[in-house]
């Protein structure tokens, strides 16, 4: 038992015994006291190692490579290699996560002392794995100005995640300076070429691992990144002097080792400045390895070997004597031995030799139990499968990478400051992809903003239907091109194809171009065009705006579109130089503009599983019941769209000749009622702002043939608030009829002429001056007996004929002009079939009274019908995305992407109660809450809240409390294929959903 402690002692001088230069703060799992470690830890590895034979102490210093996705009968091999020499760890290449885990539990179990699990994870364990995160590459990072919190966040939850994996050890991050454009293998991994820029951040993304019990490796020691050879083939020669190397690539070593660094891998590299020894890799140098790192640099942590497979180290010396110069060397651990049974046999050799000290090996062998010991290897337990999928994709690091995204994006460029997009209603713009086979994310993004024509050039195409493409982009004033490198390393040319460059050239020609080239940023030197015989020199800069995001992804896609149009803003800056025009620092701030951003519930502090879990049983229980074949939900909270949704079909049933078309997000429907808000009171509103417009004035102010009538006097606030005593609705149609059922004169005909023009259906054409019986059948028409709320279309009718009065435009020329189009609410129409295909409407009510046929892109209602299809009352189409543009900008107090479109003042007063004191619950235009609950808006809404709905199923909401702020559409098409079902208003599916929101935002996250 004395000389066990004797042994101990002597070893833990030797593993404590360090230069002038110590590490400043040891390595959490050799601190005395640590929340992870500390004496029980200490004490575990020294029993552990007590028990072990020289040759066993040995094997603890080997990892070998594991995949889990190789044939059947790999798995055995490992398992008995592992199992016979009682290897010390297993370090992870492909596969997935399950079989991993399952084949982790499996060696683990055979194993006497527990494995120590390593992986590259640099940008998260999708670096090897399938079915789990993927993190920005460190470049991407790098672009981040600040942010540092967010890395140190991505250390903590990769480091959570590795954990329930059941791993111990990730071989991150690259503290490599990557001041090489041209070099293969780091590249991309780097943060960059600012020294210090390097060190914060890699410090950062440490820290948050380390916080969290999972030992980190920075790499690649002494410095990968001002090389041109890949040290995966061949062994790259650094030609630096000691100065240089001490000024730049040693730096961040220096500073992370000082401030704990759990772990250093050393590279593969041939340095003379650091050791003469021709082809010597820095791996098996004990100059680089015990004299500069051990004793100059005092590092006491873990000293990794990169991969010994690569050719940096196999090319001259070979396997097994490779790993027995490196523990020579000073190597704590070897990763990837290749042949183990030489490997062990030669270090065996070295000891007895005397070129490897016994003494050495076992405080080395100790270092391994401490830190096996700190991650919880002392207590093992096997990897839990259930759930571990899901455990392994936490919704906050869909979050993260959207902040990551957001924190990143690099305006380069932006000629007269074009971005963001502004004065939508003046562009006609085209989105361009460059080699993307179809649609892009970008380009879907883009098109929730504006109309957005989409087209795409590839490499593949033939200059014929280049040309055709080019051709048609004439009749656009603005391009939006997205550039998709789906290869961001230098092997590969950054993913460019044959003609990529010279398509990029000929659009940036048109100056009318913005640029986001979604891949490597060193690409952006490759994206120019010399001149020819037949075209001058093209060269990116020529874009009106250049945004660099860096890489290709979904997240990367989606922000970058939302960046052009003003939903978020730019700070990014370039993590490096790529040439004499993009230069290190290089980005333009830009600012957001408050257009709506599409993003997650848990941006704005909601758990996204409760608030889809209540929308969809609320939204399937309506479609169960038939009270609606299909609907789209859209909300949004603090201006930021969190929930966009289809459900079902357009139709019950295959009754249109097809089987039911499924719901589109883009879809459009007949907004019913909700036309009512969404054209006459935006319009009075901004009549009202321009002294036109006066609601305490009187009816026949406005509109003088009723001068002379009995509304003569009826003063408008009453009219909108519906307490005028006008009659509910006027049954126009019916009035059309004879007794014998035949249309009377000057009504209907079956065929169209230019007596007959408007049409109603296919085969029903209305008389031409027939708008006019109905406007003097509502001025002629009855007033109710008493003054109180009745809910009347009657005044919403007369809205088109006094806005193109006051204003000399008609009237959806003038609501599409003032507001629709520079709010980029493309779709919201009347007559819908003019623009858009019937498969992208939603068909609505068989009409087997009026017009025998379905109602499919014409108005539902039969007044509306009658007055062409445009009145202020029904009439409007358009998608939910467009339709909440409008109340957003309500929302916005008016206001909407720096444009006032309507003063807050006049808002205020159009959605307050009018009249509560008598019981009446409207605003102006505006339905507000009933005063005690009746299912008219969400039980949650607040006084302030207004909105309206609609009678085929449509409804929306607003709440501009600063408690809620939210924004809320739904729309159905409740009366296919009859009006008779009320089914939507019996479960309150609308209002129900809504107060969904409401309760995901009061529960919090």
């Amino acid at each position: 038992m004395t000389s066990c402690r004797s042994l101990l002692v002597t070893l833990l001088s030797v593993l404590f015994s360090v230069a002038a230069f110590a590490q400043t703060t040891l390595p959490s799992f050799l601190q005395p006291t640590n929340r992870y470690g500390g004496p029980r830890v200490n004490r575990w590895a020294d029993s552990v190692l007590a028990t072990l034979t020289p040759d066993e102490r040995i094997s603890q210093l080997i990892m070998v490579a594991g995949y889990s996705n190789r044939k059947p009968g790999y798995e055995d091999s490992l398992v008995t290699l592992v199992r016979t020499n009682k290897l010390g760890g297993v370090v992870f290449f492909q596969g997935g996560p399950i079989r991993q885990a399952k084949l982790t539990n499996r060696l683990q179990a055979l194993s006497t002392v527990p494995l120590l699990i390593a992986m590259d994870a640099e940008w998260g364990l999708a670096m090897r794995l399938d079915s789990t995160v993927r993190y920005p590459y460190q470049m991407t990072l790098g672009a981040m100005p600040g942010s540092d919190s967010l890395i140190y966040r991505m250390g903590a939850n990769l480091a959570k995640q590795a954990r329930r994996l059941g791993m111990h050890v990730n071989f991150a991050p690259s503290v490599d300076i990557n001041n090489n454009p041209n070099n293969p293998v780091i590249n991309f991994r780097s943060f960059g070429e600012d020294k210090y820029a390097v060190t914060r951040k890699a410090l950062a993304y440490v820290r948050g691992m380390e916080d969290n019990q999972l030992l980190t490796s920075i790499k690649h020691f002494p410095g990968h990144g001002d090389t041109g050879t890949d040290s995966h083939y061949d062994l790259p020669l650094i030609s630096k002097s000691r100065v240089e190397l001490d000024s730049l690539e040693l730096y961040p070593f220096r500073q992370l080792i000082n401030a704990g660094a759990s772990g250093v891998m050393i590279a593969h590299l041939s340095i003379p400045a650091l050791d003469t020894t021709r082809n010597r890799p820095s791996t098996l140098s004990p100059n680089i390895v015990t004299n500069l790192l051990k004793d100059e640099l005092g590092f006491q942590g873990l000293v990794f070997s990169d991969a010994m497979n690569m050719k940096g180290v196999t090319k001259y010396f070979p396997s097994g004597q490779a790993d027995e110069l490196g523990i020579e060397a000073g190597m704590d651990v070897l990763e990837f031995t290749e042949d183990v049974p030489a490997a062990l046999a030669l270090i065996k050799q070295a000891i007895a030799d005397g070129r490897i000290t016994q003494q050495s090996l076992d405080a080395r062998c100790l270092k391994v139990l401490r830190a096996k010991a700190w991650v919880g290897l002392d207590k093992y337990k096997p990897v839990v499968l259930d759930n571990l999928v899901s455990d392994l994709n936490p919704v906050q690091d869909v979050l993260l990478n959207r902040q990551f995204t957001e924190a990143s994006l690099t305006v380069l460029k932006n000629d007269k400051n074009l971005l963001p997009l502004q004065h939508l209603d003046t562009l006609r713009i085209a989105s361009v992809a460059i080699e993307s086979e179809k649609v892009t994310a970008f380009q879907q993004m883009a098109g929730n903003y504006t109309q957005v024509d989409h087209f795409r050039l590839t490499s593949k195409m033939a200059d014929s239907t280049v040309a055709k493409v080019l051709d048609s982009l004439q009749a656009y004033n603005l391009l939006l091109v997205d550039v998709h490198l789906n290869n961001i390393r230098p092997g590969t040319r950054y993913g460019m194809q044959a003609k990529t460059a010279t398509l990029v050239g000929d659009l940036v020609a048109t100056g009318k171009a913005v640029v986001t080239v979604f891949g490597n940023v060193y690409s952006l030197d490759r994206l120019n065009v010399p001149a020819d015989s037949a075209r001058p020199g093209r060269t990116i800069e020529q874009a009106r705006a250049i945004v660099m995001p860096y890489q290709l992804t979904d997240y990367t896609e989606e922000l970058s579109a939302q960046l052009i149009f003003g939903a978020i803003g730019a700070s990014g800056k370039l993590p490096v130089t790529v040439n004499q025009r993009f230069r290190l620092g290089d980005g333009i701030a830009i600012n957001a503009i408050g257009r709506l951003k599409y993003t997650i519930p848990e941006e704005v502090g909601i758990d996204s599983r409760f608030l889809t879990r209540q929308v969809d049983s609320l939204v399937n229980v309506g479609l169960e019941q038939k009270a609606f074949p299909g609907c789209v939900v859209q909300m949004a909270r603090n201006g930021k769209v969190i929930f966009r949704k289809a459900y079902g079909k357009h139709t019950y049933d295959a009754s249109l000749g097809a089987e039911p078309k499924t719901v589109q997000l883009d879809d459009l429907y007949d907004m019913a009622s909700v036309t009512k808000v969404s054209t006459s009171t935006p319009a009075l509103m901004r009549l009202v702002d321009e002294g036109k417009f006066n609601v305490d004035g009187k009816m026949s102010d406005y509109l003088p043939s009723f001068k002379k009538s009995n509304k003569a006097d009826i003063v408008w606030r009453d009219v909108l608030t519906h307490q005028a005593r006008l009659r509910a609705w006027i049954p126009f149609w019916m009035d059309t009829r004879e007794e014998d059922g035949s249309w009377k004169p000057k009504t209907f005909k079956a065929e169209r002429s230019a007596r007959y023009p408007i049409e109603i259906t296919d085969s029903l054409y209305l008389f031409k001056n027939y708008s006019k019986t109905i406007f003097e059948q509502i001025r002629d028409s009855p007033l109710n007996a008493k003054k109180e709320y009745v809910y009347s279309d009657l005044s919403f009718i007369l809205y088109p004929q006094i806005v193109k009065r006051i204003t000399g435009v008609p009237f959806e020329d003038f609501l599409k002009t003032t507001f629709y189009k520079p709010l980029g609410a493309a779709t919201l129409t009347y007559n819908p079939r003019r623009f858009y295909k019937l498969d992208r409407i939603v068909p609505t009510e068989y009409d087997s009274l009026f017009r025998k046929t379905l109602i499919w892109g014409r108005v539902h209602d039969e007044g509306a019908a009658m007055l062409g299809g445009l009145s202020g009352h029904a009439g409007l189409f358009g998608s939910a995305n467009d339709l909440m543009k409008v109340f957003e900008m309500y929302r916005q107090k008016g206001s909407y992407a720096g444009q006032q479109y309507i003063s807050a003042k006049t808002i205020a007063e159009f959605t307050r109660y009018q009249f509560p004191e008598l019981g009446n619950r409207r605003g102006l235009g505006f339905e507000k809450p009933s005063f005690a609950y009746t299912g008219n808006a969400p039980r949650s809404a607040t006084k302030d809240s207004f909105g309206h709905s609609g009678f085929t199923g449509t409804f929306t909401w607003v709440d501009p409390d600063p408690a809620y702020n939210l924004t809320y559409v739904f729309l159905a098409n409740r009366v296919y294929p009859t009006r008779n079902n009320n089914k939507i208003s019996s479960l309150n599916t609308r209002t129900y959903v809504a107060e969904a929101l409401y309760q995901a935002i009061k529960r919090g996250i």
